[in-house]
C-alpha cells in the first residue's frame, strides 16, 4: 500500500517498521504494563518509490538518525498514548521527506557594485579621520 507523502510523493508501507518498547517518564503503572514508545525505521536504501535525488537530500538531512544499514530511525515516546507516539512519529518521517523534496535554490556567485564599493571605502576613510582627530599631537 503506497502512503502519499506530497503531491507528487509515495513510500511504501513496506518500507516502514514499528517496534514498540516501554516509554520513560510520567505514566504511573501503566508505564510497567504497557509499550507506548514507538521506534519507527524507514528503509531508504531499500526504497524504490523516491526518486534518487530526494533520497540523497533525505539521507543528508537524517543526519545521526541514519543508520549503517541505511536505515531512519526516528524514535517517539513523548505521548501516553501508542497510537499518538505512531501518529507522531510518522509525522516526523513525512516532514523530513517534504524538506528533501525541496529542492534548493541554485546560489549564484555575485560580485559587489562600484557604489557598493565606493560608499564602504569612503566609510572606512571617513572613520579613519574620526579616529586620527582624537589621536594627541603632544610628543
Amino acid at each position: 500500500m503506497l502512503i502519499p507523502v506530497t503531491d507528487h510523493l509515495q513510500i511504501s508501507d513496506a518500507d516502514l517498521e514499528e517496534f514498540f518498547t516501554p516509554a520513560s517518564g510520567p505514566g504511573g503503572q501503566n508505564v510497567n504494563k504497557v509499550s507506548t514508545a514507538v521506534q519507527l525505521r524507514f528503509d531508504l536504501v531499500g526504497n524504490t518509490t523516491l526518486p534518487g535525488h530526494v533520497k540523497a537530500r533525505l539521507a543528508r538531512l537524517a543526519g545521526k538518525r541514519l543508520t549503517l544499514s541505511g536505515h531512519i530511525l526516528i524514535e517517539s515516546e513523548e505521548h501516553r498514548s501508542q497510537l499518538r507516539n505512531r501518529e507522531e512519529a510518522r509525522e516526523k518521517l513525512f516532514a523530513l521527506i517534504q524538506e528533501a523534496a525541496i529542492i534548493p535554490k541554485a546560489r549564484r556567485a555575485t560580485k559587489p557594485t562600484k557604489g557598493s564599493k565606493t560608499r564602504r571605502l569612503d566609510a572606512k576613510s571617513r572613520r579613519g579621520d574620526i579616529k586620527r582627530m582624537r589621536q594627541s599631537k603632544d610628543y
